[in-house]
């Protein structure tokens, strides 16, 4: 491994092949697709039927159209340059993909908590993509533009500062480090609580119900929904490989239950209209119970952009060793699996979640939320890639701060045109969108 010194050196250098200054330049390409077309394009891989869901959400704000086009924007990235410094990224890094969740012993974490489009790649695309998700949700909130910009220059500079903590941390220090309940910021706090309230017994009683001395998932379709016989053996037989993706010790803990009922959930935004089911299981009695989520994945978003990065065949796994790389602790039950030629992720459904609103961040709370943001971004990229080079580009200056929020502002203002298109193409008929579900 080279030495401290040249790892530094080599990231001041890179501010030649690419200056902190020139990040926050931007625009669209001249031959840049019609974005409705894209997104045709990638829905039709996933359930027909669901699509409408998907574009719905989509159409609630700029905001929601960021979340549910995260291949139209690593498209738009890898048009531009980037300094070669690699990190795992998270993929679909936005403020709604950060939240609390609880680590095996039980205490409460605040991490990042979304990585379906996890793969090696550039630092600089998560660090973009968040700062245009900190001008969009402020936007939401009724801020000021200066009030945005002051976001994202507090998200950059935490991020600049914290990576230069981390540089200076011995490996197992950075492992270790994580945000507990310790928390300052109010609005961390606040979602560590929600998710302190979010037990297994409260998931239990919103999701099922008793019947004839048996649980059954309470269907509410379209959200929540039966499966075919068919479909439900095919997905407790998934279960067997998954197993096989598990520890000794996690595979005791997973043969304590058995599979009692299967259900298909719509969740999220991206991830609409994707295959994505639940699982009751049960252990010793009928109050005992876990939910797993096996969740299909597909190729990641940037897959395409990043063809020289290396990425394991089963998408479930990328996604899984994505996560593990990127979060100080992981969910113990974590693995995937295949139906047929799918590939799927499996996790817990919802053990002690909870994850931030964008309409909540307002006024100071935008500020230091966005503060929290870029520590925790700072830590997964810190983890997976050369914190020496990365604080050394970065630098203590204020020219990347005042870099990424230029480029966020103009594409924020691009997703906002993006976002307009798809309204007057819902209204003229062309787009079929369901609202508010």
């Amino acid at each position: 491994m080279p030495a401290a010194a040249e790892r530094r050196e080599r990231g001041r250098s890179l501010r030649s092949v690419l200056g902190r200054v020139d990040q926050g330049e931007w625009r669209p390409a001249d031959d840049r697709p019609d974005p409705l077309l894209m997104l045709d394009r990638i829905n039709k891989q996933r359930l027909r039927e669901l699509v409408p869901i998907k574009m719905g959400r989509m159409a609630a704000s700029p905001f929601g159209f960021l979340r549910g086009s995260a291949g139209l924007m690593a498209q738009d990235l890898a048009e531009w340059p980037t300094t070669g410094l690699d990190v795992q990224m998270c993929g679909d890094a936005h403020v709604g993909n950060l939240g609390a969740f609880a680590a095996p012993d039980g205490h409460l974490v605040f991490d990042l908590n979304d990585f379906d489009e996890s793969m090696p790649g550039p630092w600089e695309w998560d660090v973009k993509r968040l700062a245009t998700s900190l001008v969009l949700a402020g936007r939401i909130g009724g801020e000021s533009e200066s009030c945005c910009r002051g976001a994202v220059c507090s998200f950059v500079r935490e991020y600049r500062t914290a990576m230069g903590l981390f540089a200076d941390l011995s490996v197992f220090e950075l492992a270790k480090y994580e945000i507990r309940r310790r928390s300052q910021i109010p609005l961390v706090r606040a979602v560590l609580s929600q998710a302190e309230r979010a037990t297994r017994e409260h998931l239990l009683d919103k999701l099922t119900e008793k019947k004839d001395g048996h649980r059954h998932f309470r269907i509410a379709p379209p959200l929540l929904r039966h499966v075919s016989r068919q479909v439900a053996r095919d997905v407790v037989a998934s279960l067997r490989d998954y197993r096989e993706t598990l520890g000794a010790d996690r595979q005791l803990v997973f043969d304590a239950y058995r599979p009692a009922a299967v259900a298909f959930k719509v969740a999220g935004t991206g991830s609409v209209a994707l295959r994505n089911y639940v699982i009751l299981c049960l252990g010793r009695t009928i109050d005992d119970a876990v939910f797993l989520q096996v969740k299909e994945a597909q190729d990641a978003c940037a897959a395409a952009y990043l063809a020289n990065m290396s990425v394991p065949a089963n998408q479930g796994r990328r996604v899984a060793e994505g996560q593990h790389r990127m979060q100080t602790v992981s969910d113990p039950l974590l693995g995937w699996t295949t139906i047929g030629a799918r590939h799927f992720l499996v996790r817990q459904l919802a053990d002690h979640k909870a994850k931030i609103d964008a309409a909540q961040l307002h006024g100071d709370t935008l500020a230091e939320y966005a503060s929290v943001c870029g520590r925790v971004l700072a830590k997964g990229h810190a983890r997976t890639g050369d914190p020496l080079a990365l604080a050394a580009y970065c630098g203590r200056s204020e020219k990347l701060d005042k870099a990424i929020a230029k480029f966020a502002f103009a594409y924020a203002d691009q997703t906002t045109k993006d976002h307009e298109r798809l309204i007057r193409a819902i209204r003229r008929g062309r787009v079929k969108a369901v609202m508010n579900v």
